[in-house]
């Protein structure tokens, strides 16, 4: 978690997509659209970016949610937005998604450069301390998403937050995920819902999205081991059912998802993101 504090201070990430975001349906489609977060691979990526970037459509993923623009140069990983989405294409994963710390005073500049490298969609990835110590903290942010999903919306751009698991704690009665989402207008604000931290914090995936049904227009796909320590795990391997979460997908208003894993401790991250690859295009349910 430290390292993805570190990480997001440094970094701002938007996606630069295709203009067309194709809808998950394995009634539809042909081919499934099986997601990547390209933060698993961060360290595969500071090492060999292009190598990693084949390995990943070799592997069959063909679709992208990056967490690597630089807002005081505008690059994706060191290259220039088009450039970046560019190359994501001729591989055939494009770029669908991405995670950004967007602030209202950045949020022009942010969306006019994703905007132009073609995004769909921008993730608010994570909330510094200062803005959860209490539930008026929270209430606080809602309005502010609104006010980012309202500069987003200018540039036909999908504004949302993604969740970990301290949204969930009880606040004197009330969680700050529930007003997050009570609270904000859900035509400029959606939510990316990571299944392994709504699992984390003690909540079932399935109940909480009927909760809230049509808010989650995209899953975060991260599994959790079934021993005590609830460790990262690679998609189908761990304690989470997966089967459940994708028979709401309607009620949830999904349109795409990604797998994502914060850490690794017994395989490399290229040969856990492969698993989890297998796993999704196997599972007939997906």
């Amino acid at each position: 978690m430290t390292d993805r504090r570190k990480f997001l201070k440094t970094t701002a990430a938007f996606a630069a997509g295709s203009l067309m975001i194709p809808q998950l349906s394995c009634s539809s489609s042909k081919e499934k659209i099986i997601g990547l977060q390209l933060y698993t691979v961060r360290d595969k990526i500071n090492q060999d970016l292009e190598n990693t970037l084949v390995r990943l459509a070799e592997i069959g993923y063909n679709s992208m949610e990056a967490a690597g623009y630089n807002f005081s140069d505008g690059t994706f990983y060191g290259m220039a937005p088009k450039q970046f989405a560019n190359r994501l294409n001729e591989l055939g994963m494009p770029l669908h998604s991405s995670h950004s710390v967007v602030e209202p005073a950045d949020a022009v500049k942010i969306f006019t450069d994703a905007a132009e490298a073609g995004c769909k969609y921008v993730i608010y990835p994570y909330l510094p301390e200062e803005f959860r110590k209490n539930i008026d903290g929270y209430k606080s942010t809602a309005e502010k998403f609104n006010k980012i999903g309202e500069i987003a919306k200018k540039f036909d751009i999908r504004f949302g937050y993604h969740n970990h698991a301290f949204e969930f704690e009880n606040m004197g009665g009330q969680m700050g995920m529930d007003v997050l989402i009570a609270e904000t207008d859900p035509k400029l604000v959606t939510f990316e819902i990571d299944l392994y931290w709504v699992t984390r914090g003690g909540y079932d995936p399935v109940d909480y999205i009927k909760k809230f049904p049509g808010r989650f227009e995209i899953y975060h796909l991260k599994d959790m081991v079934k021993t005590e320590d609830m460790f990262f795990a690679p998609v189908g391997s761990g304690r989470i059912d997966f089967e459940s979460i994708f028979a709401v997908k309607e009620t949830a208003g999904m349109k795409m998802f990604f797998v994502e894993q914060d850490r690794f401790r017994d395989l490399d991250p290229l040969e856990s993101v492969e698993l989890s690859f297998n796993y999704l295009k196997n599972a007939p349910f997906v």
